[in-house]
């Protein structure tokens, strides 16, 4: 099977002529055009690789690598940067990039250091694109088994209760929006009530032992949406 790449690029000239030249070398290439839309991407698509472009739309290719690696994505991460300066490019590395190639950049030196990437995580067996478990207040969560558990007490987890998780462990202490919470967990064309997602929070407080008058974890920001305290 070949390898999945997705390409994050707003520049369409750009983004388009990494899709033929990665589809011409045999990769199985996908892109999206905004730094807010990579989360979801990364999911829905499970890629082996992300060329990341720095200057995006929605979120910088620095915010999404830092979010990804809090999320506990291991995929490996190339950047693709104008910036020349050597401090742009231990930031991109000190946040989780694996390598980064400078625009404008040359189609060879690119497609090795992909495939040195690509050798890396074969022989590491990392970088299948699903989220690894990680700690949330005391809880273990993983992603894998949609299960939550501390101790011996364990639970299940469905499919929109875990992508909320994955939201908030990204953003610790972060008031989020309820129509950021419904956009990135129900998608672009909800347009029910936001009583729904109150719902869903409600049960994940009863999978984390928070009360519902007191929450030591899930808080409710009135007005606006919620916040989660570690």
């Amino acid at each position: 099977m070949s390898a999945r790449i997705l390409v994050v690029e707003d520049e369409a000239h750009i983004r388009m002529g990494l899709l033929e030249l990665l589809s011409s070398e045999g990769y199985s290439a996908t892109a999206c055009d905004r730094g807010d839309d990579v989360e979801s991407a990364v999911r829905s698509r499970l890629p082996d690789l992300i060329v990341l472009d720095v200057m995006l739309p929605g979120l910088s290719g620095y915010d999404v690598c830092r979010n990804l690696r809090r999320a506990g994505v291991r995929v490996p991460i190339l950047m693709l940067t104008a910036k020349g300066q050597e401090l742009d490019k231990v930031i991109g590395l000190d946040l989780g990039a694996d390598d980064y190639v400078t625009k404008p950049f040359g189609v060879r030196e690119l497609l090795a250091r992909i495939a040195a990437l690509l050798r890396r995580t074969r022989t590491t067996g990392t970088g299948d694109g699903a989220p690894e478990p990680w700690q949330m207040g005391g809880w273990t969560v993983d992603p894998r088994t949609f299960r939550i558990s501390r101790g011996p007490v364990s639970g299940e987890l469905t499919a929109r209760e875990l992508k909320l998780l994955q939201l908030f462990h990204a953003r610790p202490g972060e008031v989020l929006s309820r129509e950021v919470l419904l956009r990135e967990v129900w998608g672009q064309r909800y347009f029910g009530t936001t009583r729904t997602l109150d719902q869903v929070i409600v049960a994940l407080r009863r999978k984390l032992g928070d009360s519902a008058d007191a929450p030591r974890h899930l808080h409710t920001v009135h007005g606006v949406g919620y916040r989660f305290e570690p």
